[in-house]
């Protein structure tokens, strides 16, 4: 917790509606990332962002170096894919994800050599339109988790009045610790990240909202931006409380400034544009030496994991390897997850590979992991005191149990941001945000069938 006082801090006025007090277990908030040695083997899926996927563009038996381009697509909303390892590629084919999918995926056999590819160089950036080039050739995507294509977020018209650039710190979902970790190893590169974009894109007003339980993270960031010679008001810090879900983008927005993106709206209807800390970190390093995005930092932890760490891990390594360089499991896991335990996936096969927007793995041990019997709903109305949409979690189940679109559409189903909020602050067990994502499937296929 921040304990000494903080000068020159802006103060959050407490706004909002919802959320809920969960048990954070940063463990790992003191260990420093480390690099983990590249991998056998690496599986590039075509697909690790929202939007269109990506095409191949090398072959089977191609040689390719770290950083070299092996998909794209000329689609808008998409971002491009680069060999994090060099070596051979040995196969271009459908191959499984996190979520059970099979995708087009590239796989390379390492040399051992991890051999930069030639062409890399730092990128020059005259205009507004070179640094968004620039920003898409990276490959980056928001390293938060959400994984949409940079480039599409900071594409927004000089003329649209957009002023205000959030940088999100909050990470409040329990156990994930490398955006901590981002803020005190690199907290120049951050730095160095916020007033790159700051100056190309001409944001009047830059906020670094941190949660109030990173204290050393947030005193890196304030020694560094009041070394800084170009430090200036226009860049402020903020300390929020801690609180699930903090870092949710539109609840981060309205918490920092008061604003409410309207349901269907985006940030930028509001003036806001919200960028995690690894992603604006990973702009200051790319403009100095135009390496795009090949690896990302992790938290991997949890009762079964035997030596947890923050490590930084070659994209499309296999989940077991990294695992396995973390001591390997020092139990039988029950449920291993791909994200937060609050919003991650539970994987059924840990040989998948990692993808951009990964920032965790945690393993649980049976006997850590309490699952609540299901009862009847007590009409307690906690489900909707948590929810941090002002939707009516019980409502939207009835209607999703009875299959109807039109009512689920009416009651604001598609707002659900399935925080997990609701199951989590239900005392009968109920799953409530699993009916969430069933009424949504439910109101896309019926708008399907029209």
């Amino acid at each position: 917790m921040v304990s000494e006082k903080l000068e020159g801090v802006l103060k959050p006025v407490a706004r909002g509606h919802g959320g809920v007090s969960v048990c954070h277990s940063k463990n790992t908030c003191s260990l420093e990332i480390v690099r983990m040695p590249a991998p056998e083997r690496v599986i590039l899926p075509m697909q690790q962002h929202i939007g269109s996927p990506c095409t191949p563009v090398v072959k089977v038996g191609d040689i390719v170096g770290v950083g070299q381009l092996i998909g794209d697509s000329d689609k808008f909303v998409s971002a491009p894919i680069h060999a994090t390892i060099s070596g051979k590629v040995t196969a271009v084919g459908p191959a499984k994800i996190a979520n059970g999918a099979m995708v087009p995926c590239v796989t390379i056999e390492s040399d051992g050599e991890m051999r930069l590819y030639e062409g890399l160089k730092p990128p020059k950036i005259d205009t507004r339109e070179d640094f968004i080039k620039a920003v898409r050739d990276s490959g980056l995507v928001g390293l938060g988790g959400a994984g949409f294509p940079t480039h599409v977020k900071l594409g927004f018209k000089p003329d649209s009045g957009v002023d205000t650039l959030i940088i999100n710190v909050a990470e409040c979902e329990p156990f994930i610790t490398v955006d901590h970790r981002e803020c005190i190893d690199n907290s120049w590169d951050v730095l160095s990240g916020v007033y790159t974009i700051k100056e190309i894109l001409g944001f009047k007003k830059v906020i670094i909202a941190i949660e109030d339980n990173k204290g050393d993270a947030f005193t890196a960031l304030q020694k560094i931006a009041n070394d800084s010679a170009d430090f200036d008001n226009s860049v402020e810090l903020m300390v929020l409380k801690s609180k699930y879900p903090q870092g949710a983008e539109k609840v981060l927005i309205n918490a920092v400034t008061g604003k409410k993106v309207p349901p269907g709206k985006l940030p930028s209807d509001v003036g806001v544009v919200v960028m995690n800390v690894a992603t604006v970190s990973f702009i200051g390093r790319y403009i100095k030496n135009g390496k795009p995005l090949v690896s990302r930092s992790l938290t991997v932890d949890g009762s079964a994991i035997s030596e947890p760490k923050n490590v930084r891990v070659p994209i499309g390594t296999p989940i077991s390897k990294i695992v396995e360089f973390c001591g390997g499991f020092k139990a039988d896991p029950y449920k291993v997850i791909s994200g937060g335990p609050m919003m991650g996936m539970a994987l059924a096969d840990v040989d998948v590979p990692l993808i951009k927007s990964n920032n965790s793995v945690l393993a649980f041990a049976q006997d850590s992991v309490k699952v609540k019997k299901e009862r009847d709903c007590i009409r307690c109305g906690r489900c909707v005191h948590a929810c941090t949409m002002n939707l009516i979690p019980t409502k939207i189940k009835d209607y999703a149990v009875l299959e109807d679109a039109k009512r689920l559409e009416e009651i604001g189903t598609m707002v659900c941001m399935e925080c997990g909020c609701c199951s989590f602050a239900c005392p009968s067990g109920i799953p409530l945000v699993q009916y969430m994502r069933l009424g949504k499937s439910i109101i896309r296929e019926a708008g399907e069938q029209k």
